[in-house]
């Protein structure tokens, strides 16, 4: 794992996956319109994306911003995806929504879930191009383990693959966002496994 602060370093934090609350409701403006499930091959216009996403999240934050990453499989080179840039954005408290909500605001984003429940999660949306902004705190496992499992796959052909087929699988027959994450779910946890066991951690949850 790379050495940013914000990290969590903990492995229990980071083996242990938590629920949050099943009685949270967690959309803001109600569900947001379905979109199509669509695959596509790997483009470096992603990785130019988030770029240009990180450089206007970080002016508008300043130095709120304690850290702004590429996560998930658009930050994967080489690996298929839906064509939608996933970024975490550390700041010092996400229940403190106007340190940073309004100036996101102004860049065009809108605050699509709120999860109090599971790591103080906020999740914005912005449209064109299609962001998911996902806001933690500091030493968030669920951070870290986006970090670990993005790293690996860009360093482990085999588990790239694997995961590139099972999202190809996962996408058939479905209607929502909801579903082929669930349909991903068993490959996914079946990898941070590698993952933990690589690092010598034990106990995962």
């Amino acid at each position: 794992m790379n050495h940013d602060p914000q990290l969590c370093t903990d492995p229990c934090q980071i083996m242990t996956f938590a629920s949050g609350d099943p009685g949270e409701n967690p959309w803001v403006r109600g569900k947001p319109p379905q979109e199509a499930i669509t695959i596509q091959p790997w483009s470096p216009q992603w990785a130019e994306q988030f770029a240009t996403a990180r450089d206007a999240i970080r002016t508008a934050l300043g130095d709120r911003a304690l850290a702004v990453a590429h996560v998930g499989s658009t930050a994967v080179p080489m690996l298929a995806a839906k064509p939608v840039i996933d970024i975490d954005c550390i700041v010092a408290d996400p229940e403190r929504e106007d340190t940073y909500i309004p100036q996101l605001a102004a860049l065009g984003y809108w605050l699509s879930v709120r999860e109090r429940g599971w790591y103080g999660h906020r999740m914005l949306r912005h449209d064109m191009p299609r962001l998911n902004l996902h806001v933690f705190g500091p030493a968030c496992p669920e951070h870290a383990r986006h970090i670990l499992f993005r790293d690996w796959l860009r360093t482990h052909p085999d588990d790239r693959e694997r995961y590139a087929r099972v999202k190809e699988r996962a996408r058939q027959g479905v209607a929502t966002v909801q579903e082929y994450n669930r349909n991903k779910q068993d490959v996914i946890h079946a990898i941070y496994q590698r993952i933990f066991a690589d690092r010598g951690w034990t106990g995962a949850a």
